[in-house]
């Protein structure tokens, strides 16, 4: 196994999956805890379904550069859902839902209406759940994911305090003077570039798991805000690294197998959470 591991490592498709993988998965879980503990857990699913809608625009507009659709829209949406948080005619999760059936029923309309290949279902498909997309990745897309990934991770260590703050107490953070719009606004716009990044890992369905399990699987262990961090930060990546490995070795699809590994993590923190009270 560890012969064949080593063949495949010698092929530059594997090694591009890996970095992007292990990249996608940290940004995740950095930003997950956030979102877990500010409640915002779906808005993620929400937007995988914007995502897929802006996919399936792209597609039928035959774009080389598909980002140039799919990132404006998916941060569009996640800034309107939050401005949307506290309009009274229209709640924050009955938006949330609207968005994301809407754009998902319109980008499989799309796509259907006009195939840009013979196999839609084939195509839906991969969308969704991944599939192997993550194995043909462009030298230009990696270096795409990569910038991104570290624009990411820099804004979340420069602003963590901040980001704390608004986590914890939106009320405290704007008494003491910080821009809690603002901060809310940055949080919305990571989370949509974030999503756009892991539509090539595990699709548009399992996004959110990437986000939730290694956020959860840290809170099931930890107490501290920065313990569980750096945890789910660390579980993420391995639990990424392993699910692709997995995946090349056994031939299964690589978004449900690294979402897979993620609830085996989950159901092990939990049992020790218990145990330890």
């Amino acid at each position: 196994m560890l012969d064949k591991l080593m063949m495949y490592m010698a092929f530059p498709f594997v090694r591009y999956a890996l970095i992007v993988g292990v990249l996608i998965a940290l940004c995740s879980s950095l930003l997950g805890v956030t979102l877990v503990l500010k409640r915002y857990s779906f808005i993620g699913d929400g937007l995988s379904h914007v995502a897929f809608g802006a996919l399936a625009i792209a597609t039928v507009l035959n774009l080389t550069n598909k980002m140039l659709i799919i990132l404006p829209l998916t941060i569009l949406s996640a800034i309107l859902l939050l401005k949307n948080r506290k309009n009274t005619k229209v709640k924050g999760d009955a938006a949330l839902a609207m968005i994301s059936v809407g754009a998902l029923a319109f980008g499989y309309l799309l796509m259907n209406l006009f195939p840009t290949s013979s196999n839609v279902s084939g195509d839906v498909c991969s969308t969704l759940f991944g599939s192997t997309s993550i194995l043909t990745l462009t030298k230009e897309e990696v270096w795409i994911s990569g910038i991104l990934s570290i624009v990411v991770l820099v804004i979340f260590v420069l602003l963590y305090n901040r980001i704390f703050a608004v986590t914890f107490d939106e009320n405290f953070a704007n008494a003491v003077g910080t821009k809690v719009d603002f901060y809310n606004l940055l949080i919305a716009t990571i989370t949509a570039i974030i999503i756009v990044l892991a539509m090539n890992l595990v699709g548009s369905l399992l996004i959110s798991a990437l986000v939730i399990f290694p956020a959860l699987s840290a809170m099931s262990v930890l107490k501290s805000f920065r313990a569980v961090t750096i945890f789910s930060a660390a579980s993420s990546v391995v639990c990424a690294f392993i699910g692709i490995i997995i995946s090349i070795l056994a031939g299964t699809p690589v978004g449900s197998t690294i979402v897979a590994v993620d609830v085996v993590l989950f159901l092990i923190c939990f049992i020790v959470g218990k145990i330890k009270g």
